[in-house]
């Protein structure tokens, strides 16, 4: 298939369409507007439904009901909106019904502005509603990851019985690159458990409600083992990592500068690479494990004031040390900026730093 230009926020739903989304349900707001826009346009075009719901209260309400049916449908919003969404995302995970949301984080708290930002985790990944859930979370660092981790939403959503959540930032979903879709999905039949309106259904339940103690304790055990049954579908990207002595740690576009800062490090001859998790939940904590081995320092690079860095330091427990460098209210760390701390951290720790004329040296020997 011959690659398209477009932004991220429309690859996103494009690719759910060809996933077999037939249902989306939102209210638009920066800087995730424009994937309502496209659902508006594709959605009708594809046999669908498309409805702009009067809040995102309403919005994730209608994603309630669709999925009950047995439809794969969808909503997207910025920080604002899914905070709002909060209490009826845990309503479908205690009732275990699929669905994708989509979170094109901006600056926060309360209104904050609308720069991009990645201020929303905390939320997201440790579940912002009431019980014990959690949402699988999945984070997209370019626009064709915006396709491809969408399409492998559907998939998660469907396998697990749970909402999935694409995590991302408003530059990512904004930008515009290259992006190849992959080949529509076969639409899949209601599953067994769904409310259909056939006879065969109306018997089926679905609810969040669990009013004897021991049977919602004996609910919420199986909802954790489901959580833990997904652990290994831990997503990761590792660059350079072979005999990094300094990890540098991000997720989103903050893994593209640490990308571009460990070439330029590495051509200093400092020993770094870069651990990306594309899932936040499940996180991938073995890949930091891992490299324990010939990591001595790990550095979490965020645009907050660090959320992220509590997941890295609970996976090493303590093995190495965790610095952290973040810039917030829509500022980007620079690549100036991470190169400056990555070259500190190698005098610090005494990294191996192998200078330009040492290598000279080394080619002739």
């Amino acid at each position: 298939m011959r690659k398209q230009l477009m932004k991220g926020n429309d690859a996103l739903m494009k690719s759910a369409i060809l996933a077999g989304c037939r249902a989306f349900y939102g209210y638009p707001i920066t800087p995730a507007s424009e994937i309502t826009e496209a659902a508006a346009l594709y959605m009708p075009k594809a046999g669908g439904v498309f409805l702009q719901a009067e809040s995102e209260v309403a919005a994730i309400n209608m994603l309630y009901g669709a999925s009950s049916a047995g439809m794969r449908c969808m909503t997207a919003s910025s920080g604002p909106g899914i905070a709002l969404m909060q209490e009826g995302i845990s309503y479908m995970a205690g009732a275990e019904l699929p669905c994708v949301i989509a979170d094109i984080s901006r600056g926060g708290p309360g209104l904050g502005n609308i720069a991009a930002e990645q201020s929303d985790y905390h939320m997201v990944v440790k579940g912002g509603g009431n019980g014990c859930y959690r949402t699988l979370v999945l984070a997209p660092y370019s626009v064709q990851e915006m396709a491809d981790l969408t399409a492998l939403a559907f998939d998660w959503a469907d396998r697990y019985r749970t909402p999935v959540v694409i995590l991302t930032d408003g530059f990512v979903g904004q930008m515009m690159e290259p992006v190849e879709f992959h080949a529509a999905a076969t639409l899949p039949e209601p599953p067994a458990w769904a409310v259909t309106g056939h006879r065969e259904t109306r018997g089926n339940l679905i609810t969040s409600l669990h009013i004897g103690i021991d049977e919602l304790e004996e609910h919420n055990r199986r909802l954790e083992a489901k959580y833990q049954s997904a652990q290994h579908e831990a997503r990761v990207e590792e660059f350079c990592m072979k005999d990094a002595e300094i990890v540098l740690v991000g997720y989103g576009i903050v893994g593209r500068i640490l990308k571009a800062v460990t070439a330029e490090a590495r051509a200093e001859g400092i020993p770094v690479g870069v651990i990306r998790p594309i899932s936040l939940y499940p996180f991938p904590a073995a890949s930091l494990r891992k490299a324990v081995g010939h990591g001595l320092v790990f550095a979490v690079v965020e645009m907050s004031m660090g959320q992220m860095v509590d997941d890295v330091r609970l996976a090493l427990n303590g093995m190495r040390p965790v610095e952290f460098y973040g810039r917030c209210g829509g500022n980007v760390p620079s690549h100036d900026e991470v190169l400056c701390m990555v070259r500190k951290l190698a005098s610090d720790f005494g990294c191996h730093n192998i200078s330009a004329q040492e290598k000279e040296q080394m080619v002739h020997a």
